[in-house]
């Protein structure tokens, strides 16, 4: 089989790749170990009501800039269902915050949501952070990933954060965009977070009004083929081949040689530790690859015979009693569900996950924590239930791991990786896998000689006064 590219894992790293060099015209074989496309953010039909679910509910921000970027290519920008004002609806011990948004120069754009936060904190516990905050403030990513060695507990009681303030914010807030707790999360992971906070106004959250890989996959793997390429599943790399430090090609489970003069790897840290670590050129890549934890999830799908709220999601603080962080009305989000019963989708995230919870007890306590939101959910039927449990949402931001997060580049010619763990400026995430996705594909039109044009959008930066503060540094979008 010939192809120009090959382009290992069916996600949406890979696939964004496999888009940009389709679109330049190249023959590109897209390698998919599973039999379908999507990897972690794939979905699929629900055997008992054709329901599309996904491996877990997912969430766009407004700053999703090439995951927002490929679906216009697709023509799929349209099936975003976006929700600017709350910001967030928030479930804490002591009742519901509707969290507002206004589109004011950073970092004024917080000042609406002051007066709900002063509910649940004091202004002292908003008033320790201003240490924090002039810090991040003056950050740009390359000095961000000067606080790698330290975990964000640590660094902000260092840096005077109250006590009250680390628990009702900070814990819930990382959680949710992080997947860690305090005590395991990367300090530049959380000042990078903290920092665009501050310094980016008026972001909000989407919703798919699709299954998430009915989004992309379609019409990705459709480029792919107009464009004389193929996409193989069941196909698992199990061997590179390399010829005096330059790719030849890869070799599959099954005995199968796929020649090719150049590869993107698009796959997990796992994956590509085991791929890399027999070939001397690559150790390098497998150790650092090696320092990379899985982050696993539950999701939860509950179907009821009635609607039983308003709202498309929600979100809990975090408490050692909870099980999920979010949760998601689909039927107020799908237009094929509306005026039908509500199907809610929940998370639990890293430590909240239940590994060793029964189905059965797990749809007990997220019934439980719905109930206490949505009180109506008392007098609904339950029709159906799932649960997914998935073994890596994202990989962990542990301390150390931000400044060993790999660039597109390898030290194989003719070889580059994709994922939304490498060098990206962005949290691991959709984003990131898709920022990711099209650096690789930039690469290999690079080596090839062929002018393109730009096809990675930037990582967002500060902007207002928080921007001024940066002092208009340059900065290394891909570290």
């Amino acid at each position: 089989m010939s192809a120009d590219v090959l382009v290992v894992g069916a996600g949406v790293a890979g696939l964004r790749c496999a888009l940009a060099l389709a679109d330049a015209g190249l023959r590109v074989t897209v390698l998919e170990a599973t039999a379908h496309a999507g990897g972690r953010a794939g979905s699929w039909a629900d055997e008992a009501t054709g329901l599309q679910v996904d491996t877990g509910a997912h969430v766009v921000s407004s700053e999703h800039r090439n995951f927002l970027a490929m679906l216009e290519r697709l023509g799929q920008a349209d099936q975003i269902l976006w929700q600017p004002r709350p910001v967030i609806t928030l479930l804490d011990g002591r009742g519901v915050l509707r969290m507002p948004r206004w589109r004011l120069p950073p970092p004024l754009h917080g000042v609406p949501m002051l007066p709900r936060a002063l509910s649940r904190i004091s202004f002292g516990d908003v008033l320790s952070h201003a240490r924090i905050a002039w810090k991040a403030a003056r950050l740009d990513e390359t000095a961000t990933l000067e606080f790698d060695h330290e975990d964000a507990a640590g660094l902000l009681r260092a840096m005077g954060v109250s006590p009250r303030a680390i628990e009702w914010f900070w814990r819930s807030a990382l959680l949710a965009l992080l997947n860690v707790p305090l005590e395991q999360c990367s300090g530049a992971a959380a000042m990078r977070v903290f920092r665009l906070m501050l310094g980016r106004s008026g972001w909000h959250f989407g919703f798919p009004k699709l299954g998430l890989a009915q989004l992309y996959v379609p019409g990705c793997c459709r480029a792919v083929l107009r464009s004389g390429g193929q996409v193989l599943f069941g196909a698992r790399v199990h061997r590179l081949r390399l010829e005096q430090g330059r790719l030849t090609g890869v070799e599959t489970e099954d005995g199968h040689v796929l020649a090719a003069r150049r590869c993107v790897l698009a796959l997990p840290p796992q994956d590509i530790a085991a791929l890399a670590s027999p070939e001397p050129e690559l150790r390098g890549l497998a150790t650092a690859a090696r320092y990379f934890r899985p982050s696993p999830y539950q999701s939860t799908y509950i179907w009821f015979d009635r609607p039983i709220t308003g709202e498309r999601f929600w979100a809990r603080t975090w408490s050692p009693q909870n099980l999920n962080t979010d949760f998601y009305d689909l039927a107020n989000i799908r237009s094929g569900l509306a005026g039908r019963g509500s199907v809610i989708a929940s998370n639990a995230i890293g430590p909240q996950v239940r590994a060793d919870w029964s189905d059965e007890r797990i749809v007990e306590q997220t019934m439980r924590e719905i109930e206490q939101f949505a009180p109506a959910a008392r007098q609904a039927r339950v029709l159906h239930t799932r649960v997914h449990r998935v073994p890596m949402g994202v990989p962990q931001p542990r301390p150390g791991t931000e400044a060993l997060r790999p660039r597109v580049e390898t030290a194989v010619d003719g070889l580059w990786i994709a994922g939304d763990w490498t060098a990206t400026a962005l949290p691991c995430s959709m984003e990131s896998a898709a920022r990711s996705g099209a650096l690789a594909a930039e690469a290999v039109l690079d080596d090839l000689g062929r002018d393109r044009p730009d096809i990675a959008i930037d990582a967002p930066e500060t902007g207002g006064l928080v921007g001024l503060l940066r002092g208009g540094r340059a900065v290394s979008s891909a570290p």
